[in-house]
């Protein structure tokens, strides 16, 4: 008897291989140049890493592959979304992050690309949304703040600096909003 896996982590790089595949099939080693050389600065995921996620979602029923020969080289795997892998991207697409740093920095960041090279026109209400979380996390962890006893200087300390991470997270995603605007027209 199978053991059914758990959801992976919304961080998890499924999700990105996922979204590559909507995109366009492609072969695996292909879809890790991609990642490499378009979001290389966000994720950092090996080759063999990569194969293993694929072999994960093709037996889950999230892709599935065909085998192409080729004259000279070992055959070669062509992976694409099934209605189901599609279903679990958009899912995950039209999630909010929660509002922690490492989330921001991976996970938004790749719902960001995403949305861009998708549907351009859904960025702002992507922005937009992430904001709203954020303030709503932050608005949280003040109120933990304030209810924190005085001699609790380290536990402060650790929510202080959540504040200001925050804070700033919510400053550069008001920077990602004019850097997505379309550009003024002169008269």
């Amino acid at each position: 008897m199978s053991k059914k896996q758990p959801p992976a982590s919304t961080i998890s790089p499924e999700y990105l291989l996922l979204g590559f595949l909507n995109q366009s099939p492609t072969h695996g080693y292909d879809l890790h140049e991609r990642i490499h050389r378009e979001l290389g600065q966000i994720w950092h995921i090996s080759l063999s890493q990569t194969y293993n996620i694929l072999n994960r979602l093709e037996t889950e029923g999230h892709i599935k592959s065909e085998v192409q020969v080729q004259e000279k080289s070992p055959p070669r795997h062509y992976f694409q979304l099934t209605p189901l892998g599609h279903k679990r991207f958009e899912e995950w697409l039209n999630t909010p992050t929660k509002p922690s740093i490492h989330a921001i920095r991976v996970e938004f960041l790749t719902r960001l690309y995403f949305v861009y090279t998708t549907t351009p026109e859904a960025i702002h209400a992507l922005i937009a949304s992430q904001i709203a979380q954020i303030q709503m996390g932050l608005a949280h962890i003040q109120i933990m703040h304030r209810e924190l006893a005085a001699d609790q200087v380290f536990n402060q300390l650790g929510l202080e600096l959540r504040i200001r991470q925050l804070t700033s997270v919510i400053a550069w995603l008001e920077e990602c909003h004019l850097r997505f605007a379309p550009p003024s027209q002169e008269k």
